[in-house]
């Protein structure tokens, strides 16, 4: 089985480069889009991936209990079984932010403020022994895009790349679920959309849209370099293409 089951959270933050990436890499990829009334179904049975995207709602609920948005319930359901049958999953900022809250993690906003524009992370000592994080340049360039993080993985997750003021940049949950915090799969036009629509934000930030963007062209094709390799090594373990073990780590017996 090839097929991968992707869900675009928000119209403005689509799968774009990631979903060349991934097909690249051999996955049959089957975009649902809520947001504009798609069902999502119970399971996920004939995948063996699964990606969540991100988007502009809270992945936490309202004061009331309300969700971020209606559908968040059933994705984070549908990611509490992915990792509890280890299908291989991706989530991308909310997609990151809805996993660790799914499996008993904590999101807020974001303690330090936003974080915007082109950044680098820094890969943790953990990411030696990751199969997709194993590769990656120890401070890889990455494009940041969140007023909201990740304030307290889960229990069970492996912290892989931090920042000095964001520090949940990337985990792991079990051997195959993998949260990122930044942005690998969005163009330069979608980034001048996102710069142009948070243009207030930005100017408190000290700094305007052109020049974001600007900053994030200059990085775009290091992003690319690194984290095309990463799209495929990820489509590589999701369809059994990647010999020995998934994880270089010992699990406890399921």
């Amino acid at each position: 089985m090839t097929r991968a089951l992707v869900i675009e959270n928000d119209p403005k933050a689509g799968i774009e480069r990631l979903g060349d990436w991934l097909a690249g890499g051999g996955l049959e990829l089957e975009i649902l889009r809520p947001h504009a009334g798609d069902q999502l179904p119970e399971d996920l049975s004939g995948y063996v991936a699964f990606v969540v995207l991100g988007g502009a709602q809270d992945a936490f609920g309202a004061p009331d209990g309300t969700p971020g948005a209606p559908w968040f319930p059933q994705v984070e359901r549908l990611l509490r079984k992915a990792v509890k049958d280890r299908v291989a999953t991706l989530g991308v900022c909310l997609g990151a932010q809805l996993l660790a809250q799914a499996m008993g993690g904590t999101v807020g906003r974001a303690k330090n403020g936003p974080n915007i524009g082109a950044r680098f992370v820094a890969r943790r000592d953990a990411a030696e022994r990751d199969p997709l994080w194993a590769a990656v340049p120890l401070g890889p360039d990455a494009i940041q895009w969140h007023f909201d993080e990740v304030t307290e993985l889960p229990l069970n997750a492996t912290l892989l790349a931090a920042s000095p003021r964001w520090p949940h940049q990337a985990f792991r949950v079990g051997d195959r679920a993998w949260g990122i915090q930044f942005h690998i799969e969005c163009g330069l036009e979608t980034i001048a959309t996102w710069a142009r629509n948070d243009a207030g934000t930005l100017a408190e930030l000290g700094t305007d849209p052109e020049t974001v963007i600007a900053e994030c062209a200059a990085v775009m094709g290091e992003v690319e370099e690194t984290w095309k390799p990463f799209a495929e090594r990820f489509a590589a373990l999701a369809t059994g293409r990647t010999p020995g073990p998934l994880t270089l780590i010992d699990l406890p017996p399921r």
